[in-house]
Protein backbone atom coordinates (compact mmCIF):
# COMPACT_ATOMS: atom_id res chain seq x y z
CA UNK A 1 0.00 0.00 0.00
CA UNK A 2 1.23 3.46 -0.58
CA UNK A 3 1.74 5.52 1.83
CA UNK A 4 0.33 9.15 1.46
CA UNK A 5 3.47 11.62 1.69
CA UNK A 6 1.26 14.37 1.33
CA UNK A 7 -0.18 14.03 4.50
CA UNK A 8 3.54 13.42 6.38
CA UNK A 9 5.15 16.53 4.30
CA UNK A 10 1.64 18.56 5.78
CA UNK A 11 1.66 17.13 9.29
CA UNK A 12 5.98 18.36 9.50
CA UNK A 13 4.55 21.72 8.43
CA UNK A 14 2.39 22.28 10.80
CA UNK A 15 3.39 24.35 12.94
CA UNK A 16 3.16 23.61 17.54
CA UNK A 17 0.61 26.28 17.58
CA UNK A 18 -1.75 24.69 14.83
CA UNK A 19 -1.14 21.09 16.08
CA UNK A 20 -2.36 22.09 19.79
CA UNK A 21 -5.67 23.32 18.11
CA UNK A 22 -6.16 20.76 15.84
CA UNK A 23 -6.02 18.39 19.40
CA UNK A 24 -8.34 20.62 20.95
CA UNK A 25 -10.81 20.75 17.85
CA UNK A 26 -10.16 16.87 18.39
CA UNK A 27 -11.25 16.69 21.46
CA UNK A 28 -14.12 18.45 21.69
CA UNK A 29 -15.37 16.57 18.35
CA UNK A 30 -14.83 13.47 20.57
CA UNK A 31 -17.08 14.83 23.45
CA UNK A 32 -19.71 15.96 21.29
CA UNK A 33 -20.18 12.65 19.96
CA UNK A 34 -20.34 10.64 23.15
CA UNK A 35 -22.84 13.06 24.57
CA UNK A 36 -24.76 12.75 21.73
CA UNK A 37 -24.96 8.92 21.75
CA UNK A 38 -26.92 9.37 25.66
CA UNK A 39 -31.03 9.41 25.50
CA UNK A 40 -32.35 12.45 26.56
CA UNK A 41 -33.81 10.67 28.99
CA UNK A 42 -31.22 8.42 30.46
CA UNK A 43 -29.78 8.74 33.48
CA UNK A 44 -26.04 9.49 33.36
CA UNK A 45 -24.26 7.33 36.13
CA UNK A 46 -20.79 6.27 36.27
CA UNK A 47 -21.72 2.80 36.36
CA UNK A 48 -24.09 2.90 33.06
CA UNK A 49 -21.66 4.97 31.05
CA UNK A 50 -18.10 6.23 31.07
CA UNK A 51 -17.44 9.54 29.26
CA UNK A 52 -13.65 10.35 28.48
CA UNK A 53 -12.52 13.84 27.92
CA UNK A 54 -9.09 14.63 26.68
CA UNK A 55 -7.83 17.23 28.53
CA UNK A 56 -5.93 20.29 26.63
CA UNK A 57 -2.76 20.40 27.26
CA UNK A 58 -0.63 23.43 26.77
CA UNK A 59 3.02 22.60 26.60
CA UNK A 60 5.83 24.35 29.33
CA UNK A 61 7.32 25.91 26.01
CA UNK A 62 4.24 27.89 25.09
CA UNK A 63 3.86 29.20 28.75
CA UNK A 64 7.48 30.55 28.55
CA UNK A 65 6.84 31.93 25.15
CA UNK A 66 3.40 34.14 27.14
CA UNK A 67 5.92 35.19 29.87
CA UNK A 68 8.62 35.90 27.93
CA UNK A 69 6.40 38.02 25.69
CA UNK A 70 4.97 39.87 28.37
CA UNK A 71 8.21 40.19 30.16
CA UNK A 72 9.45 41.15 26.81
CA UNK A 73 6.81 44.26 26.79
CA UNK A 74 7.03 45.26 30.34
CA UNK A 75 10.72 45.86 30.57
CA UNK A 76 10.21 48.13 27.09
CA UNK A 77 7.84 49.84 28.44
CA UNK A 78 10.11 50.47 31.50
CA UNK A 79 12.79 51.25 29.91
CA UNK A 80 10.58 53.60 27.68
CA UNK A 81 9.25 55.17 30.75
CA UNK A 82 12.96 56.12 32.35
CA UNK A 83 14.08 57.16 29.10
CA UNK A 84 11.49 59.80 29.59
CA UNK A 85 12.41 60.44 33.05
CA UNK A 86 16.12 60.53 31.89
CA UNK A 87 15.50 63.04 28.93
CA UNK A 88 13.22 65.10 31.41
CA UNK A 89 16.08 65.71 34.34
CA UNK A 90 18.48 65.99 31.51
CA UNK A 91 16.50 69.17 30.17
CA UNK A 92 16.11 70.46 33.59
CA UNK A 93 19.88 70.20 34.57
CA UNK A 94 20.35 71.87 31.35
CA UNK A 95 17.98 74.84 32.63
CA UNK A 96 19.21 75.17 35.99
CA UNK A 97 22.68 75.30 34.63
CA UNK A 98 21.88 77.68 31.85
CA UNK A 99 19.89 79.56 35.02
CA UNK A 100 22.81 79.46 37.31
CA UNK A 101 25.85 80.27 34.63
CA UNK A 102 23.11 83.60 33.68
CA UNK A 103 23.47 84.30 37.34
CA UNK A 104 27.44 84.07 37.52
CA UNK A 105 27.25 86.24 34.44
CA UNK A 106 25.14 88.93 36.27
CA UNK A 107 26.92 88.97 39.58
CA UNK A 108 30.50 89.27 37.44
CA UNK A 109 29.18 92.34 35.80
CA UNK A 110 27.73 93.51 38.75
CA UNK A 111 30.76 93.44 40.74
CA UNK A 112 32.63 94.76 37.90
CA UNK A 113 30.41 97.53 37.93
CA UNK A 114 30.59 97.99 41.97
CA UNK A 115 34.66 97.89 41.64
CA UNK A 116 34.78 100.45 39.11
CA UNK A 117 32.61 102.91 40.96
CA UNK A 118 34.23 102.18 44.05
CA UNK A 119 38.02 102.81 42.60
CA UNK A 120 36.44 105.81 41.12
CA UNK A 121 35.09 107.15 44.10
CA UNK A 122 38.53 106.41 45.92
CA UNK A 123 39.91 108.31 42.70
CA UNK A 124 38.14 111.33 43.56
CA UNK A 125 38.54 111.18 47.34
CA UNK A 126 42.51 111.31 46.89
CA UNK A 127 42.34 114.45 44.12
CA UNK A 128 39.66 116.01 46.55
CA UNK A 129 42.66 115.09 49.45
CA UNK A 130 45.36 116.26 47.52
CA UNK A 131 43.45 119.51 46.58
CA UNK A 132 42.64 120.32 50.03
CA UNK A 133 46.67 119.58 51.63
CA UNK A 134 47.67 121.28 48.26
CA UNK A 135 49.63 124.11 50.11
CA UNK A 136 48.44 127.83 48.44
CA UNK A 137 51.63 129.44 47.64
CA UNK A 138 52.03 132.68 49.63
CA UNK A 139 52.01 136.26 47.44
CA UNK A 140 55.27 137.75 47.76
CA UNK A 141 55.73 141.46 48.00
CA UNK A 142 58.77 143.23 47.06
CA UNK A 143 60.54 144.39 49.83
CA UNK A 144 60.31 148.13 48.60
CA UNK A 145 57.59 151.11 48.67
CA UNK A 146 56.26 149.15 45.23
CA UNK A 147 55.99 145.91 47.05
CA UNK A 148 54.70 148.14 50.67
CA UNK A 149 51.89 149.61 48.96
CA UNK A 150 50.71 146.51 47.35
CA UNK A 151 51.19 144.30 50.53
CA UNK A 152 49.02 147.79 51.87
CA UNK A 153 45.97 147.43 49.39
CA UNK A 154 45.43 143.26 49.79
CA UNK A 155 45.36 144.05 53.35
CA UNK A 156 42.84 146.75 53.44
CA UNK A 157 40.55 144.65 50.89
CA UNK A 158 40.30 142.58 53.00
CA UNK A 159 39.31 144.60 56.13
CA UNK A 160 36.96 146.24 53.94
CA UNK A 161 39.56 149.87 54.06
CA UNK A 162 39.61 152.11 51.03
CA UNK A 163 42.26 153.56 48.93
CA UNK A 164 44.12 153.35 45.81
CA UNK A 165 47.82 152.94 44.69
CA UNK A 166 47.64 155.95 43.40
CA UNK A 167 46.38 157.91 46.87
CA UNK A 168 49.01 155.99 48.83
CA UNK A 169 51.70 157.12 46.54
CA UNK A 170 51.46 160.61 46.42
CA UNK A 171 50.92 161.00 50.66
CA UNK A 172 54.05 158.39 50.72
CA UNK A 173 56.49 160.72 49.00
CA UNK A 174 54.98 163.88 50.32
CA UNK A 175 55.16 162.86 54.07
CA UNK A 176 58.34 160.97 53.82
CA UNK A 177 59.48 160.98 50.15
CA UNK A 178 59.23 157.04 50.66
CA UNK A 179 61.39 156.36 53.61
CA UNK A 180 59.99 154.36 56.41
CA UNK A 181 62.14 155.12 58.84
CA UNK A 182 61.60 159.03 58.29
CA UNK A 183 60.71 161.09 61.60
CA UNK A 184 59.42 164.51 62.56
CA UNK A 185 61.34 166.62 64.88
CA UNK A 186 60.67 169.97 64.75
CA UNK A 187 56.30 170.16 64.52
CA UNK A 188 53.87 170.36 67.21
CA UNK A 189 53.83 166.76 67.21
CA UNK A 190 57.20 166.69 67.77
CA UNK A 191 57.40 169.67 70.92
CA UNK A 192 54.72 167.88 72.36
CA UNK A 193 56.64 164.37 72.62
CA UNK A 194 55.08 162.73 70.38
CA UNK A 195 56.32 163.25 66.86
CA UNK A 196 55.02 161.91 63.60
CA UNK A 197 56.85 158.49 62.31
CA UNK A 198 56.75 156.67 58.68
CA UNK A 199 56.11 156.37 55.81
CA UNK A 200 53.39 158.21 56.41
CA UNK A 201 54.17 160.05 59.24
CA UNK A 202 51.42 158.63 61.85
CA UNK A 203 51.55 159.64 65.43
CA UNK A 204 52.06 157.13 68.01
CA UNK A 205 48.75 157.72 69.84
CA UNK A 206 47.02 157.63 66.30
CA UNK A 207 48.89 154.31 65.37
CA UNK A 208 47.28 152.53 68.14
CA UNK A 209 44.02 153.81 67.65
CA UNK A 210 44.09 152.61 64.12
CA UNK A 211 46.18 149.44 64.13
CA UNK A 212 44.98 146.92 61.79
CA UNK A 213 45.03 143.26 62.85
CA UNK A 214 47.31 141.15 61.56
CA UNK A 215 49.78 143.92 61.01
CA UNK A 216 52.96 144.49 63.17
CA UNK A 217 52.86 146.46 65.94
CA UNK A 218 56.04 148.48 65.15
CA UNK A 219 55.30 151.88 63.94
CA UNK A 220 58.25 152.20 61.20
CA UNK A 221 56.90 149.01 59.97
CA UNK A 222 55.94 149.93 56.07
CA UNK A 223 53.12 147.60 55.42
CA UNK A 224 51.75 148.25 59.61
CA UNK A 225 52.21 152.48 58.89
CA UNK A 226 50.52 152.56 55.61
CA UNK A 227 47.70 150.40 56.71
CA UNK A 228 47.33 152.37 60.04
CA UNK A 229 46.90 155.78 58.24
CA UNK A 230 44.33 154.33 55.53
CA UNK A 231 42.13 153.15 58.17
CA UNK A 232 42.55 156.78 60.08
CA UNK A 233 42.28 158.94 56.78
CA UNK A 234 39.35 156.62 55.98
CA UNK A 235 37.49 157.42 58.72
CA UNK A 236 37.73 161.21 58.99
CA UNK A 237 38.07 161.95 55.09
CA UNK A 238 36.57 158.76 53.50
CA UNK A 239 39.45 157.94 52.08
CA UNK A 240 43.43 158.12 51.87
CA UNK A 241 42.83 159.79 48.23
CA UNK A 242 40.72 162.24 49.72
CA UNK A 243 44.19 163.65 51.68
CA UNK A 244 46.10 166.37 49.81
CA UNK A 245 47.89 167.58 52.39
CA UNK A 246 48.58 167.19 56.39
CA UNK A 247 46.01 165.14 57.66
Amino acid sequence: MLKNTNIRRLSRSLTRHQKVAMAGVATLGAAALAFSAVPSNAETTTNEATVTTAKVEYGSDQIKDVKASVTDQLAGASLKAEAIKAKAEAKQKAAAAAAAKQKAAAAAVAKQKAEAARKAKEAASRSAQRAAIKPVAAKTYANNLDGWIKNALDIMQSKGIPGSYNGLYRNIMRESSGNPMAINDWDINAINGIPSKGLLQVIPPTFSAYHVNGTSWNIYDPVANITAAANYAADKYGSIDNVNSAY
